[in-house]
């Protein structure tokens, strides 16, 4: 069937006509963001088919119109660099491995048009879903959870959490073996312990992720997830939730506060903390040291004057 271009600024849109209106089968430029118009030649843009934005490393950010009602596989397949993404979230068909090794996604968010007035928009779930949304198919390798018309729901959050439990109580070393026969250049790093600390670090962010976006969160399953960011903080016999807030933490200032508010931070742990932040990481260290003199009862002068 005839392919066509539309032009969007400096970049491409490819697409064809189908029964439904108009598909999507393509994408050409170098823009970090793109977003698909809601009609192209007075027909409503129905489908985004198979592979049509596969591999476009430049973009972090796509946003798709309420009028797309099906989504075909491998459509936003390594795209290495994506953010995050609109999607209807009235969509009927959504194919497979969407989003397969779009492991910088962390936001999915929902557009559909409001009930009461059909021409106006509205979000379709609130952002703290949108971010279990993106984790559910980057870290809990839940596809399964990316079904727009019950996301957020209380059934919903039940099955995220039940995906979360199977995954937090998994052995870390659940895994490995498949990673050696596979090899290094074809699976990644055949080292055992670079292999559990990673498998320790994906937990601590499931874990802080849950936390922040708590709506609905059993107190069974909070203890949990405390227990284990408090259990490999620094100090402890492995330090994954430190190095994880060591390694993020001054770009996700939520992350910090929430690391505080658990207990992560002691007076045994925090002269450490304080050794092993850089001077990249202002924000962090005044966080760490506020906390040292408003909850731990003292003030460190020299490391207050190295701000």
């Amino acid at each position: 069937m005839k392919e066509f271009v539309l032009d969007i600024g400096d970049d491409q849109l490819k697409y064809r006509l189908i029964p439904e209106g108009i598909g999507i089968t393509g994408y050409q430029g170098f823009s970090w963001a793109v977003e698909v118009p809601e009609q192209i030649g007075g027909q409503p843009v129905a489908a985004v088919e198979r592979k049509a934005f596969l591999s476009q490393k430049n973009l972090r950010e796509i946003c798709l119109p309420a009028s797309v009602q099906s989504i075909g596989d491998w459509a936003f397949a390594y795209c290495s660099n994506l953010e995050r993404i609109t999607i209807p979230g009235n969509c009927r068909s959504l194919g497979k491995a969407l989003f397969l090794d779009c492991q910088r996604l962390e936001y999915i968010s929902g557009i559909c048009r409001s009930r009461e007035a059909q021409e106006e928009m509205r979000e379709a779930w609130p952002r703290e879903t949108g971010r279990l949304l993106a984790a559910a198919v980057t870290q809990l390798e839940a596809y399964y959870l990316l079904e727009p018309a019950s996301v957020g729901s209380p059934e919903w959050l039940r099955k995220w959490d039940v995906r979360l439990e199977a995954v937090m109580n998994a052995e870390d070393q659940e895994g490995y073996s498949k990673q050696i026969l596979c090899g290094e250049e074809d699976y990644g790093s055949t080292d055992l312990n670079a292999f559990l600390q990673a498998k320790r670090q994906k937990k601590v962010r499931l874990a802080m992720l849950r936390l922040l976006c708590d709506e609905r969160l059993s107190v069974k399953m909070r203890k949990q997830l405390v227990h284990y960011l408090t259990a490999h903080t620094q100090g402890c016999e492995s330090e994954e939730s430190w190095q994880v807030m060591l390694a993020e933490g001054e770009a996700h200032p939520e992350y910090v506060r929430l690391f505080l508010q658990l207990g992560c931070v002691s007076r045994a742990n925090i002269g450490a903390m304080l050794g092993q932040m850089g001077e990249d990481q202002p924000q962090m260290r005044a966080a760490f040291l506020r906390y040292q003199q408003e909850k731990l009862g003292y003030a460190d002068f020299f490391a207050e004057l190295s701000l």
